[in-house]
């Protein structure tokens, strides 16, 4: 590691973005380990959402990725289809093939889009646990990335080899590191002797010494092969290797490798099937969303078929009838359990199996609980919400939400699942571009001109016209913040003035306003057809709102997850976050506030702040009398003591106690 420090000052400080748990020793060492010998940080990304992934990469400025192959796996995906729903396709595709014969850096300054996507911080991904792939490898490389990825176990503390970023054998896990003593058995299986290798284990208890049978050499039980250069490559695990009855030796990734190269199928997993004292290969699929049928999953089978060897071919096939395979922490399917379930499914049976029966696939899919005919607006928006992440969570994609919100049936939410790449293309426009979610708002120096306009203009204006009374400050003598500030909404001049004016200055002075997102994209892109000094005053009025009570929108049809997020980033930068949950300004004829919106509920569970209730009272008359200048005494701000929920709190519930909380002060 020493040798290259120098040129870690180049990148320093490095950031490491970490998807692996620290349960597994490739995760101890990258992000334990590792990082302090570089003086570097480690962001621990608990999503599996690889959209959310690729965001965490960009937001932290991250310089490296830590994963297991299944997450890279996933990140390609995302990678492409933000390559389909921005129409660079077209383009893509013809640089890649131009990239195959350039270096890194010609590769990187080629595909820069893609790096801004990431980041031009980010510059590599360290790939363990398994064996990565050879097409999702050769794809981040060909776009300008390192990979970087080595062999282990954790009896060897860790690694045996390890990869040059830069200088790679395609397929192989690089060479054999200094101070190992490495061979290969006769049938090819992995043997490694060194101090590197356990001398002893824990095991029932107490210590174990190890077995000094093979003078030294530690069976990994994995099998590999040599290249002309000494690199290594994974040939796979010695007990998975199927023996067929012709004696021949079948590896199960060479045959996963060509089924997962079909469209149709978005993982695979290949077990052996006893047949009289040999075994056969059997693949458990899963398949992509709505293609789950017979002949499409026979073509998938057949076309990966046709790139293997005849005493290769798949002949037992089913179609696995869970959400996804039984897995390690790392992401490793569970060979044993699917090899076991594989054979309860067949039966002991020749052919093919759709081992999809409608039980199991009701607790799996959120979309067999539908009824085909069910139409979408029959669901609540909060149950709407719900679904929306069950699909995502069950088919690792994001789902543009103004294409989900124009969804009105099953099968409108089937074609956006099998093709998100084109629904994601129709409704960025309108999704992406139309909200701003203003950082720079949040800047020190933004924040402190900011409060030296509020004290010499809103802050004068509010004592003059309002005077109000404030009731209840002593309920935030204990609390520091951040936290959630929620209030009723009488108007939208006067309600944010007075709500300000009430708090201790520790929340007025870090305080993000979340108002109705349709209402501040109308004022930042206003109708064309309006007379230029009404677009130009309403886009005025977009700037001075945001830049003097650092607003951000909140929308009420779509765009809410982007909206939370933000809200979250802002309480990690120590901003409160002050919402109206009526969702909208109160014209009712006597002033009775609207039911709370469930999204509170949704904003308080993934926010776990203390929430603080307020109430505005008076105000209200005053709007019904078109006044400015408030009476004394009339206006009164009510602070109510800070309250939070439990965990799993269904939102409904949290959004009618808050709404009696907020009425009872």
């Amino acid at each position: 590691m020493q040798r290259y420090l120098k040129y870690e000052r180049l990148l320093h400080p490095l950031r490491f973005v970490s998807l692996v748990p620290l349960s597994h020793v490739f995760g101890q060492f990258m992000a334990l380990f590792v990082p302090p010998l570089l003086g570097a940080t480690v962001i621990f990304e608990n999503s599996s959402n690889p959209a959310e992934i690729l965001r965490s990469i960009k937001r932290e400025r991250a310089t490296v990725v830590i994963a297991v192959p299944r997450m890279l796996d996933l990140l390609r995906s995302a990678v492409e289809r933000e390559i389909d729903a921005s129409g660079w396709r077209g383009w893509f595709e013809k640089n890649y093939a131009a990239a195959e014969s350039q270096t890194f850096l010609r590769r990187a300054w080629r595909f820069r889009r893609i790096h801004r996507l990431l980041g031009y911080r980010f510059w590599a991904f360290i790939s363990g646990g398994a064996a990565l792939g050879s097409d999702t490898e050769l794809f981040f490389k060909r776009l300008g990335f390192a990979v970087v990825q080595g062999y282990g176990m954790t009896e060897t503390a860790s690694l045996i080899s390890l990869n040059h970023p830069f200088s790679a054998a395609e397929g192989s896990v690089g060479k054999v590191l200094p101070g190992r003593e490495f061979k290969l058995a006769d049938d090819g299986e992995i043997l490694v002797r060194g101090e590197n290798v356990s001398s002893a284990y824990w095991e029932n208890g107490s210590i174990q010494q190890s077995s000094g049978e093979n003078h030294g050499w530690l069976r990994t039980g994995d099998l590999g092969e040599l290249d002309g250069n000494g690199n290594l490559k994974f040939r796979g695990r010695k007990k998975n290797v199927i023996v067929t009855p012709a004696g021949l030796n079948i590896y199960p990734e060479d045959l996963e490798a060509a089924l997962k190269k079909q469209p149709a199928i978005r993982d695979a997993v290949v077990v052996p099937i006893e047949r009289g004292g040999n075994a056969e290969p059997c693949a458990a699929l899963l398949v992509n969303a709505t293609l789950q049928n017979d002949s499409t999953a026979t073509n998938a089978v057949a076309a990966a078929n046709a790139a293997l060897a005849d005493y290769q071919r798949i002949r037992q096939w089913l179609i696995w009838p869970e959400a996804d395979f039984p897995r390690t922490p790392t992401g490793k399917p569970r060979l044993a359990l699917i090899a076991a379930r594989a054979n309860e499914l067949l039966n002991v049976t020749p052919g093919i199996i759709l081992a999809s029966s409608a039980t199991d696939a009701s607790q799996s899919d959120p979309l067999a609980k539908l009824q085909s005919s069910t139409s979408l607006s029959s669901l609540s928006s909060l149950d709407r919400v719900e679904l929306l992440s069950a699909l995502e969570h069950r088919y690792n994609i994001e789902i543009n939400e103004s294409a989900f919100s124009a969804a009105n049936s099953v099968a409108d939410l089937q074609k956006l699942i099998a093709v998100p790449s084109e629904q994601n293309s129709a409704a960025a426009a309108t999704s992406n571009a139309g909200y701003q979610y203003s950082r720079w708002t949040q800047r020190e120096a933004f924040r402190l001109a900011r409060l030296v306009i509020y004290y010499a203009l809103v802050w004068p204006a509010t004592q003059i016209l309002g005077h109000p009374k404030i009731v209840g400050r002593e309920n935030l003598k204990n609390l520091n913040g951040p936290a959630i500030i929620i209030s009723n909404h009488i108007t939208r001049r006067a309600d944010i003035g007075l709500i300000l004016a009430a708090l201790p200055p520790r929340f007025r002075h870090r305080l993000a306003i979340a108002m109705g997102g349709e209402s501040l994209l109308r004022m930042r892109t206003p109708p064309r057809d309006w007379i230029f000094a009404k677009r130009w005053a309403y886009q005025l009025g977009y700037w001075m709102v945001t830049a003097l009570f650092n607003v951000f929108p909140l929308p009420q049809s779509s765009g809410f997850r982007q909206s939370f997020r933000f809200a979250g980033e802002s309480a990690d930068r120590g901003y409160s976050v002050l919402i109206f949950p009526e969702g909208e300004v109160n014209n009712s004829s006597d002033g009775r506030m609207a039911p709370f919106q469930s999204g509170i509920g949704l904003l308080a569970e993934n926010l776990a702040l203390p929430i603080i209730p307020m109430r505005l009272d008076g105000v209200w008359q005053m709007k019904k009398e078109h006044r400015r200048l408030a009476h004394f005494g009339e206006v009164t701000v009510h602070i109510g003591a800070p309250v939070i929920f439990a965990h799993n709190t269904p939102a409904d519930e949290v959004a009618r106690q808050l709404q009696s909380l907020v009425l009872s002060l």
